[in-house]
């Protein structure tokens, strides 16, 4: 399911941080449809450390969806450059004096230089091996709040169409013992043309046991009282599963499967426009549920 969280937390030298420099670590969780959990972790370089426990974390309280997760670590104003002191820069100096007397070809320090080398020495960096685990934590519990939200408008989504199965299911039953009753009398009207056209070389009981018996077949290939049936019950497990919450992803995919194939044979057997145009429309709210279903844990 879809969501989005962030979180984020300041940091000054009393956490760890350079002697006079702020810094603030902000962390965001994004979170989109997958049948599968596909994590994807954006890390600088002072936090890669830390992506085996963001992993473990993320793990443990996700399922299902494509997870990214970015983290950044900003100077804040007025402490984005080092203040190198005059011994730091001529140590500089004399450190690129004794390189080039080695390598004359080698290229002199740039302003750019100086100033990356000056901060990487100013001091040690803020330690978040404590905060980032929180950090996430929070996002984390975020973003299983926003993918609830979503997963309610999903569950009602999907019970709306449940209950145009529901009617649509209904309006299938009583059809097909009227299209039984219509089939016999059709066979006995022909069998008695038959008999008529044969001048009695057929017995009366044989031919009507004939047309029975040929109704009766056609009555059999075209029940979809048990169709309809598991369908119905399929529904109720769903609605069931539902209304019990939890990881229920996977047996819901199962189901839809299910009620799909009861569609797709009820469709085989229609011997009426009508049957077929309930089958074609069960099909579609089907295929509504399938597509959302693979999102939900």
């Amino acid at each position: 399911m879809t969501g989005y969280a962030s979180a984020q937390h300041s940091a000054s030298a009393a956490d760890g941080a350079a002697s006079g420099a702020n810094s603030r670590l902000g962390l965001e969780i994004r979170s989109v449809n997958s049948r599968f959990l596909d994590l994807s972790l954006r890390l600088p370089d002072e936090l890669r450390a830390h992506e085996p426990v963001l992993r473990s974390l993320l793990t443990a309280g996700l399922k299902r969806g494509k997870v990214e997760v970015r983290a950044a670590i900003d100077l804040e104003s007025g402490q984005a450059l080092p203040q190198p002191s005059t011994d730091l820069l001529q140590r500089l100096m004399l450190l690129q004096d004794n390189v080039r007397s080695w390598l004359p070809d080698a290229a002199p320090l740039s302003v750019a230089d100086a100033v990356r080398l000056c901060g990487s020495g100013s001091g040690p960096a803020a330690d978040w091996s404590e905060v980032l685990p929180r950090l996430a934590e929070q996002a984390l519990k975020d973003l299983v709040q926003a993918r609830g939200r979503e997963g309610k408008r999903l569950a009602d989504m999907l019970q709306d169409r449940i209950a145009q199965l529901r009617t649509l299911a209904e309006t299938a039953t009583p059809l097909v013992p009227l299209l039984v009753e219509q089939q016999r009398q059709r066979f006995m009207e022909r069998w008695k043309d038959a008999m008529a056209l044969g001048e009695g070389s057929v017995a009366p009981e044989t031919a009507q046991e004939r047309a029975l018996t040929e109704a009766t077949a056609f009555a059999i290939r075209i029940d979809v009282a048990e169709e309809v049936t598991r369908l119905v019950s399929h529904l109720d497990e769903i609605q069931s599963l539902l209304k019990k919450g939890g990881e229920i992803g996977k047996r819901l995919d199962f189901l839809i499967q299910e009620l799909h194939r009861e569609a797709n044979t009820l469709g085989s057997k229609s011997a009426t426009l009508e049957l077929t145009r309930i089958s074609v429309d069960m099909k579609v709210l089907i295929e509504q549920m399938r597509e959302q279903v693979q999102n939900i844990e």
